[in-house]
């Protein structure tokens, strides 16, 4: 199919949903914090309301969380990455923009686009390029993290037999 048909931009659209239906489900069922994925529809993914009250969860981007929260939540991430590299996988996209605050909870969306590390040529590079951002913004806001380190670590949980 031609890309640039109508027919072609929905079948592609379909399959970038369906990937992230389908990845949402073996995350979710692995117990990483990501949204329980409830069904799909050709371009159309419904999922888990994230929030309180009916109102939405904020991005990580758009909070200003401080001192022990900033702590908690690095830690949420950081497990969340290793679990996911101990996958065999990295987001492929993570930032702050990719993270809800859900109260005082992390929780990962955007899923469409997730690597395998070891299958991609260039997945050790995008598990640092996820690392490497995560660390430069809660350094930004206050709690040094190395990205070194977390990249280290995240190769080792990937790697390991």
């Amino acid at each position: 199919m031609a890309r640039r048909t109508e027919l072609g931009k929905d079948l592609i659209a379909g399959q970038w949903v369906a990937t992230e239906f389908h990845t949402l489900g073996k995350l979710w069922s692995a117990g990483l914090p990501v949204p329980y994925p409830v069904q799909f529809d050709g371009a159309e993914l419904l999922m888990q309301f994230v929030g309180r009250d009916g109102v939405a969860a904020p991005r990580l981007a758009e909070s200003r969380p401080s001192g022990p929260l900033l702590a908690l939540l690095f830690e949420q991430v950081r497990d969340a990455m290793l679990r996911l590299a101990e996958l065999g996988w990295t987001h492929g996209d993570l930032s702050p923009y990719n993270i809800l605050l859900d109260d005082e909870r992390a929780v990962l969306i955007d899923w469409p686009q997730v690597v395998d590390v070891v299958g991609n040529p260039y997945g050790f590079a995008f598990l640092e390029r996820d690392a490497r951002t995560v660390c430069a913004w809660f350094t930004r806001r206050g709690y040094a993290v190395d990205a070194g380190e977390l990249t280290g670590d995240l190769v080792a949980a990937a790697t390991r037999w």
